[in-house]
Parts: C-alpha cells; structure tokens; sequence
C-alpha cells in the first residue's frame, strides 16, 4: 500500500513539474515578443508581391514575433472579398488603388487608423492623407503613355505626345488598351475627355474619343498589367503606370514612359485596416511599417513608386523615374474620385456597350 501511495505521489509530482515548465516557458515565449498570431495582407500580386514578401514580412515577422499570410488579388478582387466577408472579416489589411480604396471606404468596410500607432502619419505629403484618416497613401506613382521605342524608331515614328495620339490609324491592330474595369482604363477615359476638352463632371468628350483610339485596339486588358502584351509584340503602346513601365524597362526590354502634354494622373498605391480586422492593433503596427522611411525608400528603388514620407532621401537615376518632392507631385493631376465612384457603373456600362464590346 505504501508502495502504491509512494508511487502515485512520484506521478503527482512530475505532473505538477511539467506544468510549471510549460508556464515558465510561456512566459519566456511572450516575454520574446512571439506570438501565435497571425496577421493577413490583401495586396497586389507582380512585383509588389515579390518586394514585399522578401523585404517586408521577414521584418515585420521578426519584429513583432507574428506569422504573415499574403493573399494576392487586383484591387477590384481585394474589394470584392471585403465585400463579401463584411459580416466576419478574415482580411487584416488590404492594399488598393486609390479609387477602389475610397469606394471600400464608402462601403464602411475600412478602419480609421490611430495615430498613436501610426505615428508616421505626420511625416507624410498631405495628397497621401485621408481626411478621416481612413487609409492612407504609401506610394504614388502616375499613369501617362507607354510605347515600344525599338519599334518606333525602326518605323520611323515620333514618340507619343498626346492621349489622342492613340487614335492614330498607323496603330490599328496594334494596341492593347487597359479597359475600363480596372483604374488604368478610368483613367484613360478621364484623360481623352480632358484632352478634348472634358473632364470628369463632362465626360462625353472622353467616350467620343475613346471610339476613335478603340478602332486601333486589338483588346481591352482588365488585369492592369499589359506587359506580357508587350513582350509578345501585340501592342506598341497603352496607357499605363510609370511603375510598372520602369519594372519593364528595368529586364532590358525597349520601353520608354511619357508624360502627355495634356498631363498625367496621380495614381495613389493606399494601405488601409479593415474594420473589424480579426488583427487591429498589429494591422496598425504594420501600416506604420510600411510607412517608414526604409520601407518607403526601398518601394522607390524597388518599385519606382514615388515615396509618400517626406523624409525619405532619393538619389540618382531613381529621382527621374519617380514622383520625387512636392515640386514634382503637384504637377500630376488629381482624381475626384468621389465623382468618379458615383458614375462608374454608368460608365461602365456605356464603356462595354459603345467600346469594348466588340473586343
């Protein structure tokens, strides 16, 4: 009998022993900033995905002791998945072009950011503000014309100019055109109405010309990223982001990037929490991460997206390729997207039936 109580109470106590080890090493894990958390990005796929899933997320990660899972998509698929998971979001924090981003905050799907935490809010250029501080800009770049150098030259064409130049007839079934379900193609509605004479409050002009540019068209591209459209020889200009030109240019192919004479747009890369984030509290550490002056000069390098922290130092070849200063950043034209939002679905509509519909 004495031998069994002796040997119950051996039992007992190594129970009680490996208890208080695993506290201990708790205790140890927390006290080294680990965590079983897990925070979730939304963010753009091609060469940001690339950057930010070897540059930012390995710091971050070490930094705060967290796991990061990336989930790739456009801005229009990132929107649409915050849409559908309003009720439970599973998002933490989502990465969209400024349009979709300022329909995501209409919708009341976005999270104001505390300035306690994002304590770079104040370091930046006020275009990349939010009024309510809901989202914010992390990089900005502008939407122009692009086209093949080489083949220009071998055809002894004059570099692009103008957004009418699209409609040029040496063009027809040359061009592959950004269309109009992704920002890229807003934009180059906006940018034909006002080389003509519109703008966003009028913007048949922009229609009537694209009618024209459209004859030259051999497709509309909605996934925003032409440059296999390029490298294939199935167009020899678009309009397109200077980013994503440089990032072409970068591999050796002859691409050259043109502000038009009627201007380019500022087109704003935004960073924002979603509201009801399973992850609040690191979704805010994250986006005053990426807002930091390292994150935010490698963007630049890296991405050719123009830094939106005024501390930020450029120098170089780099300073050319992006919106660098605020000298530089109020030459491109501003989107009232407002406007905009409330008519994209008409002009969605009027786009498939009178241009792409037959694309």
């Amino acid at each position: 009998m004495k031998k069994q109580f002796f040997v119950l109470f051996i039992c007992l106590f190594l129970i009680i022993m490996s208890a208080c080890g695993n506290k201990t090493g708790n205790q140890a894990n927390k006290g080294n900033g680990s965590s079983d958390k897990t925070l979730v990005l939304a963010a753009y796929g091609g060469s940001y995905e690339k950057k930010i899933k070897e540059a930012v997320i390995p710091k971050f990660e070490k930094k705060y002791g967290v796991k990061v899972k990336y989930i790739t998509g456009s801005s229009v698929d990132t929107l649409s998945k915050l849409q559908a998971q309003k009720a439970h979001p599973q998002i933490d924090v989502a990465f969209l072009d400024d349009g979709p981003q300022a329909q995501a905050k209409a919708f009341g799907l976005l999270a104001p950011l505390d300035e306690k935490v994002v304590t770079n809010l104040e370091n930046l250029y006020d275009i990349a503000k939010d009024e309510d501080n809901i989202g914010v800009g992390f990089g900005i770049i502008s939407t122009g014309l692009a086209y093949n150098k080489e083949t220009f030259q071998k055809n002894g064409w004059e570099p692009l100019k103008s957004w009418n130049d699209l409609a040029d007839p040496k063009f027809k079934g040359n061009l592959v055109l950004p269309s109009i379900a992704n920002t890229y193609g807003v934009h180059l509605l906006i940018m034909a109405a006002k080389a003509n004479g519109g703008s966003e409050e009028n913007i048949v002009p922009g229609f009537e010309a694209l009618k024209k540019i459209a004859k030259n068209a051999v497709t509309f591209d909605k996934t925003a990223d032409v440059s296999n459209y390029f490298l294939q020889g199935q167009t020899v200009a678009s309009a397109w982001g200077s980013s994503r030109v440089y990032t072409l240019q970068d591999t050796g192919f002859p691409i050259e990037y043109v502000i038009p004479e009627e201007g380019a747009i500022a087109l704003m890369s935004t960073i924002s929490v979603v509201k009801n984030a399973p992850n609040n509290d690191l979704a805010q550490k994250f986006v005053n991460f990426v807002l930091s002056e390292e994150v935010q000069k490698d963007f630049a390098e890296a991405l050719f997206d123009g830094p939106v922290n005024k501390n930020v130092k450029l120098e170089g070849d780099i300073t050319k390729k992006v919106p660098y200063g605020q000298a530089e950043i109020d030459k491109l034209i501003k989107v009232n997207w407002k406007l905009v939002n409330e008519k994209r679905a008409e002009w969605t509509e009027r786009a498939n039936k009178e241009i792409e519909i037959s694309h």
